[in-house]
């Protein structure tokens, strides 16, 4: 006969009524958020591919173009953490339904932008928007989904992200290439416009959300509560070190490769970033590399992946360059996937605050990223922008090396405590 304990487990799985593998709201729901990731990315990044040319329309330089790339994730970090405390309250669904429809709503009026400034304004008003949808999909689905299926969720939404990304800069970078920048906005938000409303007829309504009240000083409160715990704080750096590699080398890679050696055209440019496939392998196999190595282990190979990316990158040969880009799309979103999913498995309350913190933090990762990127690489060219990614990864082993030696030290007092 099984052990009482065995039976007692079978019983609770039995009883849980959350999602998992095989159940049917599953696959919708897996469905809708990768449709919700993949316009979400596609909306927020649309600028990125197209720089060189809106730097040439505007008379701007790389560092003033970035801005608007930079303008919408710093937004978008800005208005998480209050944009998930009314998820709290009106739920998960409804907050990234009203997101998703006023990024896209937005969407269809920048490319009408007539200078550099108003363009750089419209994209702050779309980030910002767009922030009621990370934290609320990462909540919604840490309440939906049963946890030994929740980093298979949560990556299988990253990587709607990364392919949104990779989508969004392609048609952009094309349809640039043929009609203008404008045309190519304007191509993404339409394409976003069709993956919401795949996004709302799919998403089954939430079964175990239970409303809370709007109230700033509880919220505040989480909010401490959360910053104080060690763990939750180190993936918080974690996301937006990584972050600040990929929006550092995404941001001005098109400036790279438009200018000698390479001197491609606005179209391949674009087709460049079909490397974001890699993402989406990488953060979907992210459960399975953490089952295997643990998650500082899944942490270290996905840092030493893109340190090695960024060095390939400095060759001065395209497939050397494609190699690096590779290696650097797949160390980063793989990373991405597992200290976005830890955030949600270490919360145990406020889960919509802790995810709203860690894509605060990634946000803002991303921005100064593309930023500091940018006036590197006006500074000291491509060498330049790897040396900010090349920091930003030994900040991350100094992170995890931090956290592997307080997890050592902790284990050595509990056994010490245990033994008086």
């Amino acid at each position: 006969m099984p052990p009482a304990s065995t039976k007692a487990a079978a019983i609770h799985a039995s009883a849980d009524t959350r999602l998992s593998p095989g159940a049917p709201g599953y696959r919708r729901t897996s469905l809708a958020l990768f449709a919700a990731g993949l316009a979400a990315f596609a909306l927020l990044y649309s600028t990125q591919a197209l720089l060189p040319a809106i730097s040439a329309e505007f008379g701007a330089t790389a560092s003033a173009a970035s801005w608007t790339v930079s303008a919408a994730t710093g937004a978008l970090a800005l208005c998480v953490l209050p944009l998930s405390a009314l998820s709290e309250r009106f739920g998960r669904r409804a907050m990234m339904t009203a997101s998703l429809t006023v990024a896209v709503a937005v969407a269809l009026v920048v490319p009408l932008a007539p200078n550099l400034e108003s363009l750089i304004a419209l994209r702050a008003i779309q980030g910002a928007a767009l922030a009621g949808l990370p934290a609320s999909a990462m909540a919604y689905l840490a309440e939906e989904v049963r946890p030994k299926a929740l980093i298979a969720a949560i990556g299988l939404f990253v990587a709607g992200n990364s392919i949104g990304g990779m989508s969004g800069r392609i048609v952009t970078g094309w349809v640039a290439q043929m009609w203008g920048w404008r045309a190519g906005l304007a191509a993404v938000g339409l394409t976003s416009l069709l993956c919401v409303v795949a996004f709302r007829a799919l998403l089954p309504k939430a079964r175990h959300f239970t409303p809370g009240t709007l109230n700033p000083k509880a919220l505040a409160r989480t909010v401490r509560t959360h910053l104080a715990d060690p763990l939750l704080m180190r993936l918080y750096v974690i996301g937006a070190l990584f972050m600040t590699v990929f929006g550092a080398v995404y941001t001005v890679i098109g400036y790279r490769l438009v200018e000698a050696p390479f001197s491609l055209p606005q179209g391949v440019i674009g087709s460049i970033f079909l490397v974001y496939l890699v993402g989406t392998v990488s953060s979907a196999a992210a459960g399975k590399l953490v089952a295997r190595l643990g998650r500082r282990g899944a942490l270290y190979l996905a840092v030493s992946t893109t340190a090695v990316g960024l060095l390939l990158s400095l060759a001065d040969a395209l497939p050397a360059v494609l190699a690096g880009l590779v290696l650097i799309t797949a160390g980063f979103f793989a990373g991405h996937a597992v200290a976005s999913s830890s955030v949600s498995r270490t919360a145990k309350t406020g889960r919509a605050q802790a995810s709203a913190l860690y894509q605060s933090a990634y946000y803002l990762g991303s921005s100064a990223g593309g930023t500091l990127g940018a006036i590197a690489y006006h500074a000291g060219g491509w060498s330049g922008t790897v040396l900010i990614g090349l920091v930003a990864v030994l900040g991350v082993v100094s992170v995890t090396l931090y956290g592997s030696h307080s997890a050592r030290v902790e284990a050595r007092r509990l056994q010490l405590a245990a033994s008086c």
